[in-house]
């Protein structure tokens, strides 16, 4: 058991969960041989607060109608928004859509490879910028999704969890653990990755199975529970989040525009349901003219 006063060495920990990696890793499709950057990017808009069980079946039939950015960009942005079915947060949709005529009318269709560049694009921030190039180009950049944080926070740091949103020495601390090799660094992302949502889980970590058990400062601590502002599950019945959800799905299943009385109509709270409308319009997931609302660039032919 290590010290607990003390980290671990990062080229052990790095070592120990890499080789750990190819005999533990799920089988999923954007992580084969020969995926290209777009389907990793496709995958990545999806993965943003879902899990990968929800993803998976949506995700193949994205890259299948939609297998080049060009493709995407060719149809209108209300094509996407109904692909995009229940996945959720729906304005990945739009933002992904507007990043694929992005890269269509100044990048030849081609995703990025510079950095600053793919973080250009409409919908891409710092961690989707860095988790396309490591895992489509193997580049070298520090990744930080949620289950790297934890990792990272539990045998490091000896916390439970980290905190709400990573502050500027957890990210100092990461880009010193990530290797020199640009290979071995990209390697490091995904294993971290897969050991945070396979292993070192949020509520029922597996640490006898852990490849890094030893060397985790959490577990030689004795698993101090959480002493930081209480971490709530998001809700969802009764939200502006499923009224939203409710009212995009009937502009999804519609042909052309919908009255806005009826629309409001398919929830039960009028001024939640005007509240839901409004945030819609506003993030460019409908549009409202006379005739009705609609999804944009489709039904009433407007753009979003």
């Amino acid at each position: 058991m290590p010290d607990a006063d003390r980290p671990p060495a990062a080229a052990e920990l790095v070592q120990r969960v890499c080789d750990w990696f190819p005999g533990a890793a799920r089988d999923l499709p954007w992580r084969r041989p020969g995926t290209g950057a777009w389907p990793v990017m496709v995958s990545e808009f999806m993965l943003q607060q879902t899990p990968v069980a929800r993803v998976l079946e949506p995700w193949r039939q994205w890259v299948e109608r939609w297998p080049e950015p060009s493709a995407l960009a060719a149809d209108p942005v209300s094509e996407a928004i109904r692909a995009w079915g229940r996945l959720g947060y729906p304005r990945r949709a739009v933002r992904l859509h507007a990043a694929a005529v992005a890269i269509t009318e100044h990048h030849g269709g081609v995703v990025p490879t510079d950095h600053d560049e793919l973080l250009a694009l409409p919908g891409v921030g710092g961690y989707t910028a860095a988790a396309v190039l490591s895992f489509a180009h193997r580049q070298r950049h520090v990744v930080l999704d949620t289950n790297v944080r934890r990792v990272l926070a539990r045998t490091l740091d000896g916390r439970a969890h980290p905190d709400r949103s990573p502050t500027v020495a957890e990210r100092r601390q990461a880009a010193a653990l990530l290797p020199d090799d640009p290979a071995r660094a990209a390697a490091w992302a995904a294993s971290s990755m897969e050991l945070g949502a396979l292993v070192c889980t949020a509520r029922s970590p597996a640490c006898p199975r852990c490849p890094v058990a030893d060397l985790c400062r959490w577990r030689a601590l004795g698993h101090p529970a959480w002493d930081g502002p209480p971490r709530r599950g998001q809700t969802w019945q009764g939200t502006d989040r499923q009224c939203r959800g409710r009212l995009l799905a009937v502009l999804r299943d519609a042909v052309g525009t919908v009255p806005s009385a009826e629309l409001l109509a398919a929830w039960p709270d009028r001024t939640q349901a005007s509240r839901a409308l409004a945030g819609l319009v506003a993030d460019g997931l409908a549009v409202e003219d006379d005739h009705g609302v609609g999804l944009p660039g489709g039904g009433t032919g407007e753009a979003p």
